[in-house]
């Protein structure tokens, strides 16, 4: 990690919305101005639907470890489900002493590859440049993704570049690169019979070339420096088969990268914490509510619940 250079995002001090009470979370801009933003849109600041932002949930003081995740809600890159995939997941962080970030990212169909790898990139390092504000530890910053937001979570454990300077944009002095992934029945391949094409068709285009989607096929990008991952998937998806965590699992074996997968018989696609999505058509799964325990053990094991 690099010395910031200046306080050059002293813009993004304040939130996009202030919290209604103390139970209510803080939500801020990821590009407050849109010249240090990667694209000539950032998002129409008169349409808040369009701004990318970072809601964020602290743990609370007594029990707090310092640690803090990054969440991606899934929604094909087409919407987010920022309920059970979103806020509820905040909350069972906040129970482990774990600061939640909830990623609102950008979508199809104004919005394709790179912009939702730069919000998410943008987000990491924004905890990051934060630390000390929200008192958690630079150096236990993690990304939980559902869906397609584990797609997004996999690509930025995949795809983060290493800090560096930039004059004026002190936020780049941080590295992307999570120190741990977690991947809820995520997306990881573009180009294979298991590919969600919704998936690649949102983030890439109808047209998209054989070289973009390789690229962006997960399972391909694993190095020996990926972060370690914990997986969990179901039998019964149809909706993304169990291949594509299988198919990131075996990379990661291969690069002698920690992980940890679970794979669990019944449940159909879009669970969250295992108790389903009634509005989406999705009903919960008892045996699937046991990962977020599983998931809370690993945790332990990297040092995310340790207080210091």
């Amino acid at each position: 990690m690099l010395r910031p250079a200046g306080l050059a995002l002293a813009f993004a001090l304040l939130p996009l919305s202030l919290p209604a009470s103390a139970q209510s979370p803080p939500t801020y801009p990821l590009w407050p101005d849109a010249k240090t933003g990667p694209s000539p849109e950032v998002g129409d600041a008169n349409h808040a639907g369009d701004v990318p932002t970072l809601t964020a949930f602290l743990a609370p003081k007594e029990k707090a470890t310092g640690a803090a995740m990054l969440i991606c809600p899934g929604g094909g890159y087409g919407f987010l489900a920022t309920d059970h995939e979103g806020k509820q997941v905040a909350e069972w962080l906040n129970s482990l002493g774990i600061s939640a970030f909830m990623l609102k990212y950008r979508l199809a169909p104004k919005y394709h590859h790179p912009a939702p790898l730069d919000d998410a990139r943008r987000a990491i390092r924004m905890i990051r440049f934060r630390a000390k504000e929200w008192e958690v530890d630079p150096g236990r910053v993690g990304v939980l993704g559902f869906s397609a937001g584990g797609h997004l979570a996999s690509t930025l454990a995949t795809h983060y570049r290493d800090a560096h300077e930039v004059p004026g944009d002190a936020i780049n002095g941080f590295t992307e690169r999570p120190d741990v992934a977690v991947l809820v029945y995520p997306v990881i391949s573009l180009n294979t019979d298991f590919a969600h094409r919704g998936s690649a068709v949102n983030l890439l285009g109808k047209d998209a070339k054989p070289e973009d989607l390789a690229a962006l096929s997960n399972e391909t990008q694993v190095t020996d420096n990926t972060p370690p991952t914990f997986l969990v998937h179901t039998l019964a998806d149809t909706g993304v088969p169990v291949e594509n965590s299988l198919a990131f699992a075996a990379a990661l074996r291969k690069h002698k990268v920690p992980f940890e997968l679970h794979v669990f018989e019944k449940g159909k696609h879009g669970l969250g914490m295992g108790k389903g999505a009634p509005d989406l058509g999705v009903p919960g799964e008892p045996a699937f509510q046991a990962w977020p325990a599983l998931c809370a053990t690993w945790l332990k094991s990297r040092g995310f619940l340790d207080r210091k």
